[in-house]
Formats: structure tokens, sequence, C-alpha cells
């Protein structure tokens, strides 16, 4: 028997950037980018889980963000 797989919920946080889009994973600080939303999203996930896979314990327990907050708000400006 192979080790159990854990499903873990994670954040996109998604940006325009020229002809396609941005995607971060704040929890995890891992970046990748598409040229859709959902192309975006579907190489973050791979990127995910490819570090995920592939580093240390420890490196993952130092960069996990387990409490994320996004909150818009309103700035003057002249």
């Amino acid at each position: 028997m192979g080790k159990p797989v854990v499903q873990e919920s994670y954040t996109a946080l998604l940006q325009r950037e020229g002809d396609g889009y941005v995607a971060l994973c704040p929890e995890l600080d891992v970046a990748s980018q598409g040229p859709t939303v959902e192309q975006a999203i579907t190489n973050l996930k791979e990127a995910v889980e490819l570090f995920l896979e592939c580093a240390e314990p420890e490196e993952i327990r130092q960069r996990l963000h387990r409490e994320i907050l996004v909150a818009r708000f309103e700035a003057a400006h002249g």
C-alpha cells in the first residue's frame, strides 16, 4: 500500500497580466500563470502539488500560512 492521499483546500489569487493571468497560492507562496483563468488555476494546482511532493516537510511547515484573509478597501487619491 502506498502513502495515503491527503486533500487540502488552498486559495488562488488571480491577476490579469498582459494577455494572461498570474495565479498565486498565498498559503505556500507558490505562483503560476496561464492564458485563461481556468488554465492559470490548473497550472497553479499542478505547481502546488509538485511543491508539496518535492519539498522537505520542514520547508512546507515554514512556508505554510493557514489563515489567509482577503479584503477590499477604498483609498483616496488626488
